[in-house]
């Protein structure tokens, strides 16, 4: 499932050079030429703070300092960039619609109108991306996948990659950009099916029709607890049934430790499917680089 190709991001330029996925541990990031190898540069604690309401990078210096160091700067020009920022720091809704334009003006002011009753920031102020998907198995149907950001949490996280040389032409969420992963073996065809991603203590879990991408969570967990983590998934499986008519068929984690297999088993037993893991042709995706290995599997097969 390649949404990162469908919904491509806030913004869409050239092909990138470098990626970089930053989430409130550090930054992960590749240069696409060389997609096997992956860096790390953390973050000190408290530089990022994830949030959807506010300014998210809580140390400009210290940020600006960090990316800085990640790559020489170039000879003068633009280096092309894709940035894929933490999930919880913007809104991702599937919306139905009876009818649906073709003019991307009027796709953006009808999305625009109905998404705002379900994010939490003025959406005057936002950056707002869709994808119209037709629904599975016909009907009349369009689902539209839309993904909102307030403009200066976006802009905040750019500014220091602009500043050191990058020209971020791709912008969009690791969640979007990890369901380009390939699935464990044995249950790549199941449907309906559903990807649970965890980065810190924030949960995304995205439920999927054949190719279609029918709901999106992302739950900030208090106690970062299994128990809280079950009941997240309980809610999303009672959704999916009462939706499409159809209980999950698998359950794909990401940013799990694989040796959690006492966890896998519990949680196979108790919804009663498949538990399966991620991943990447160019290595294990963890809980801070899930989204860039998802898109270093669109860059190989473009």
């Amino acid at each position: 499932m390649n949404v990162l190709n469908k919904i491509r991001s806030f913004v869409s330029d050239p092909p990138p050079e470098f990626v970089f996925e930053v989430s409130e541990a550090g930054i992960a990031w590749a240069r696409t030429a060389e997609p096997a190898t992956v860096h790390w540069a953390p973050l000190p604690e408290g530089c990022i703070s994830v949030s959807p309401l506010e300014d998210n990078v809580k140390e400009p210096r210290m940020f600006e300092s960090a990316v800085r160091a990640i790559a020489p700067e170039g000879n003068g020009h633009k280096r092309p960039a894709a940035l894929l920022l933490p999930d919880f720091c913007a809104r991702v809704t599937v919306l139905d619609f009876d009818s649906f334009p073709t003019d991307a003006a009027e796709q953006l002011q009808l999305v625009r109108f109905r998404v705002k009753r379900v994010v939490p920031f003025d959406i005057e102020n936002a950056v707002i991306a869709c994808y119209p998907q037709p629904r599975p198995g016909g009907g009349k149907k369009t689902d539209v996948v839309v993904a909102v950001i307030n403009r200066e949490v976006a802009s905040h996280f750019e500014a220091p990659f602009r500043a050191a040389g990058f020209q971020c032409g791709i912008v969009t969420l690791s969640a979007l950009s990890a369901l380009s992963l390939r699935g464990d073996a044995g249950h790549e065809q199941a449907s309906p099916s559903v990807v649970a991603k965890m980065s810190g203590n924030v949960m995304s879990l995205s439920l999927l029709e054949g190719k279609a991408l029918r709901m999106v969570r992302c739950v900030q967990l208090h106690e970062t607890s299994e128990q809280e983590a079950t009941d997240v998934l309980a809610t999303t499986f009672a959704y999916a049934e009462d939706e499409l008519g159809a209980r999950p068929q698998v359950l794909r984690l990401c940013g799990i430790p694989r040796e959690a297999d006492e966890l896998r088993r519990r949680w196979s037993e108790e919804f009663g499917l498949a538990v399966t893991g991620m991943q990447s042709r160019f290595g294990a995706p963890g809980a801070y680089n899930a989204g860039l290995y998802g898109y270093l599997e669109t860059v190989e097969a473009g």
